[in-house]
């Protein structure tokens, strides 16, 4: 299935500074100044920032930055909240992780063509060994392993947990449990665990910093908001930060935001991407019209999560977005139209519209909660509902 994408999608999603040309790159130490931008000398319209920034506090955000060509043009705390909180990624950091098994298949520790049980060791699944032989760990970064996610608890990860649905690559689903299990295949193939991974490949050279902490059967990484826009500015420079190539195997990066299958166009490895005419949802097992976020760039990527953590990159625009908070409440909330609903605000502030065409949003308003990110993140009372100090 990985091979039926027609070839203009790859077009669609190459960045426009693939190598960082034009780009700042703030320093590694998370203390040193970060350069800013007046968004007046940008020609924005700064009277509507206001209207943004009330539409942020009002949906329970803690923390928003924009980042234009890597420098600080906007960056807002609300309440307590400050640049040195910290809150979880939720299913944002699964973008992360793609990001960690390129590192490790550069330097040679797997290779994403071979089975999951190369590294989890057979009877991962409930699976009959055929059947079990035939999951890649290309299969868990394109959410199609196959197993069946009408299984009552999709975070579970026990191997009574794991059943057989379909065929691996024939069927998208985003299912929880096979993603968690990356983190498994990373620490067994590399010999390292998840945190020190993370700290000699990406916070050493770049300053990304943060922490994976185990809740329930998931991995979820708590970070900085600026650690989040970093993390977006790499993304945004092919990989490489400030000329230091990070994730070399361009292949690698190019299929992470590309359509990895034709299932759901609008998925890569574990980044969701704009601009595709179809999409599918969390929970959805059929096509929406696209593009799933008609007011942002058509090239954006993005890292979505539970509650509205949010990272979006757009290379075309040199913009880099990081929202992090609380749920913004109401009866249904689904990720992207949350996320498209900042870009017209932002979109007001930039003079600018992305808008692709007018949509009716509201029919697609009526859809069931697309599982959020499925993580149930009832983090214990003494992290601060959700805050961690690193």
């Amino acid at each position: 299935m990985r091979n039926l994408l027609p070839f203009l999608f790859t077009t669609l999603f190459v960045p426009v500074q693939t190598k960082g040309q034009g780009l700042y790159f703030p320093p590694t130490q998370a203390s040193a100044p970060w350069a800013t931008t007046d968004p007046a000398t940008l020609g924005w319209c700064t009277d509507q920032i206001p209207a943004l920034i009330q539409f942020l506090q009002e949906s329970n955000t803690k923390a928003f930055i924009v980042l234009k060509d890597g420098r600080i043009v906007i960056e807002q705390y609300f309440g307590t909240f400050t640049a040195d909180s910290s809150w979880y990624w939720a299913s944002a950091g699964k973008s992360l992780t793609a990001f960690l098994v390129g590192r490790a298949q550069q330097e040679g520790f797997l290779s994403i063509n071979n089975p999951t049980s190369t590294y989890l060791g057979p009877g991962w699944t409930s699976l009959s060994p055929a059947q079990e032989q035939a999951i890649t760990v290309w299969h868990q970064l394109t959410m199609t392993s196959g197993l069946d996610d009408g299984v009552a608890d999709l975070d579970c990860t026990d191997p009574p947990c794991l059943q057989y649905l379909a065929p691996p690559g024939t069927r998208w689903s985003y299912h929880n449990a096979p993603y968690t299990l990356l983190d498994g295949v990373l620490q067994n193939a590399t010999g390292i665990g998840l945190n020190n991974f993370m700290f000699t490949r990406l916070t050493q050279p770049t300053g990304i910093s943060g922490l994976y902490v185990q809740v329930g059967y998931n991995n979820v990484f708590f970070s900085r908001a600026r650690s989040m826009a970093r993390f977006g500015l790499l993304m945004q420079g092919g990989g490489s930060w400030a000329g230091t190539p990070i994730l070399s195997d361009a292949a690698y990066y190019q299929a992470t935001i590309t359509p990895s299958q034709s299932l759901n166009p609008a998925y890569g490895y574990l980044w969701w991407l704009n601009g595709t005419d179809t999409y599918l949802l969390p929970g959805v097992q059929f096509p929406l019209p696209g593009p799933a976020m008609p007011n942002a760039p058509l090239d954006m990527v993005a890292a979505l999560g539970r509650d509205g953590q949010i990272l979006n990159v757009a290379p075309s625009s040199g913009l880099v977005v990081v929202r992090m908070g609380a749920s913004p409440g109401g009866v249904v909330f689904v990720p992207n139209l949350y996320n498209d609903q900042i870009w017209q605000y932002l979109n007001a502030v930039i003079c600018t519209s992305t808008a692709v065409e007018e949509r009716d949003q509201d029919s697609v308003q009526l859809l069931p909660n697309p599982a959020s990110d499925r993580i149930e993140l009832r983090v214990d009372a003494s992290l601060g509902m959700g805050e961690l100090t690193i």
